[in-house]
């Protein structure tokens, strides 16, 4: 591509040498340059990318974007000035891949919980209706029945537009993004074009990263403040923060809400371990989809697909013969009867709605025993609060680690037992191996009692101090279920 045509539409302060020139990629990652490559200087929030413009010159880049110019000028280079080089990002790497965004519906889904659930179960309801769509999530990128790996939540968005180019090629009509607060924050969704974003909720999390609440839930915000006008941003109101994403957007605002007045409102009927009896906007349907927090995620794909031109009963069809999402309320059941729930509930408002809707489902005739960690290098107010909600809501709640990465497992479990209130200190202890606290919830567990093995789901590794290890709660459950005998 040409170097002109790259720089269309995209401001600039200053450029410094020809513009007719060929290019062959676009990098931001200097030990990533090939010959040709534009060079984008990022300043991250680790290292600053203008350190390596020279590096990036010796290496074969023939053109730097930058804000700042460098000391040194070369000759046969090119270098473009611009006021935000992370912004400027986003908006070459679109040019660079034919702006395909602009050519295909793109969904972003963005909320503390319910981001993979939602973009997943478009993708599976859309499918049913007759569409091709990619889907960009926690779990794993796909375009159509290809599988990509999932590296990030929010890939950077030279990632996001070469698989949205690679979607638009393979006849994708749709594609479902989950848009975290990292990446809108790190401009990773800089430059695209979204046709509808919808907000499923906002609680405790990534306060290591954001610092402040308040910055969390304003970096939230600017995904739908950014929108244009030509966009459907639509909100759960039910959430206290919901009509806040609304409140500068351009985009055209719609609603959807259990609790209050909406334009999707959905009504929980019946419920039990096989699924739940639902009423949308007055038609009833059955899912096997279990769970209240599940409602809001169902009710918010239904009003994407609704704003997408699907018919009511054609799009509820489709919700009913959907399949459980992985790691997500996924369950199994022993020989002996002990019943078991994987989730990926990782925060204190996840696992709470987890833990509600177990307790709503149960008679209280079996017992609730709920094994669970957090990660290290994390969020670590969190911790406490996990420790009194698990404590509070079950029956035994087994403490025990998650992914401690490169903290001591043992000052991660005495940080979440602080925050269990003294009149449930029986109700709980603690287990620093994971599988051996599996082992011993399987060891209390008698025929119908239920376990919930929570926080991380689809995830397939334990990193501790730092080293990735084999571990996935499905199997090692199974494994265990057979060696035991139960």
């Amino acid at each position: 591509m040409q170097l002109e045509k790259l720089l269309n539409k995209i401001p600039t302060l200053d450029i410094r040498g020809k513009i007719n020139r060929e290019i062959s990629e676009i990098v931001f990652d200097s030990r990533k340059v090939v010959k040709d490559s534009v060079y984008v200087a990022v300043k991250g929030t680790v290292s600053d990318g203008h350190l390596y413009i020279n590096s990036a010159i010796k290496k074969g880049s023939s053109a730097i974007v930058c804000e700042d110019f460098p000391n040194e000028i070369h000759e046969n280079c090119t270098y473009i000035k611009v006021k935000n080089s992370s912004k400027t990002l986003g908006r070459l790497a679109s040019n660079f891949y034919g702006n395909p965004s602009e050519n295909l519906t793109l969904i972003g889904v963005t909320g503390t919980n319910g981001k993979t659930s939602v973009a997943t179960l478009l993708f599976d309801v859309f499918k049913i209706l007759g569409h091709t769509s990619a889907l960009i999530s926690t779990v794993e990128y796909r375009i159509g029945e290809e599988i990509i790996p999932s590296t990030h939540t929010t890939p950077d968005v030279l990632t996001i537009n070469k698989i949205l180019a690679k979607a638009l090629e393979k006849g994708c009509e749709y594609a479902f993004m989950e848009v975290s607060s990292h990446g809108i924050h790190q401009d990773r969704i800089e430059g695209l074009h979204f046709k509808i974003a919808g907000f499923t909720n906002i609680t405790h999390d990534h306060l290591d990263y954001h610092k402040t609440f308040l910055e969390y839930l304003n970096t939230k915000k600017r995904f739908f403040d950014e929108l244009p006008s030509s966009a459907v941003a639509i909100t759960n109101v039910d959430d206290k923060n919901g009509n806040v994403m609304l409140q500068n957007t351009l985009a055209k605002k719609k609603s959807y809400a259990m609790k209050t007045f909406a334009d999707f409102h959905g009504k929980l009927l019946e419920s039990d371990f096989n699924g739940m009896l639902l009423n949308f906007n007055n038609q009833e349907f059955w899912t096997t989809i279990v769970g209240k927090f599940n409602v809001y995620n169902l009710l918010l794909v239904f009003a994407i697909a609704s704003e997408c031109g699907f018919e009511d009963n054609k799009i509820l069809t489709a919700i009913s013969q959907l399949k459980r999402v992985k790691g997500r309320f996924e369950t199994i059941k022993s020989p002996s009867g002990i019943f078991f729930v994987v989730d990926y509930a990782h925060t204190p408002d996840a696992l709470e709605n987890i833990l509600d809707s177990i307790n709503e489902i149960r008679t209280k005739n079996e017992r609730l025993i709920c094994v669970f960690g957090c990660g290290g290098d994390r969020d670590k107010t969190k911790r406490p609060e996990m420790g009194e909600v698990a404590a509070a809501k079950s029956t035994l709640a087994i403490i025990t680690s998650d992914n401690p990465r490169t903290e001591n497992p043992q000052q991660i479990i005495k940080e979440i037992e602080a925050g269990v209130k003294p009149e449930n200190y029986n109700k709980f202890l603690s287990i620093p191996d994971r599988k051996d606290a599996i082992k011993s919830a399987i060891k209390f567990a008698e025929p119908k009692d239920i376990i919930l093995v929570a926080g991380k789901g689809h995830e397939n590794y334990q990193e501790i101090y730092g080293v990735k290890h084999h571990f996935d709660d499905k199997e090692v459950i199974e494994e265990l279920l057979q060696t035991m005998g139960k």
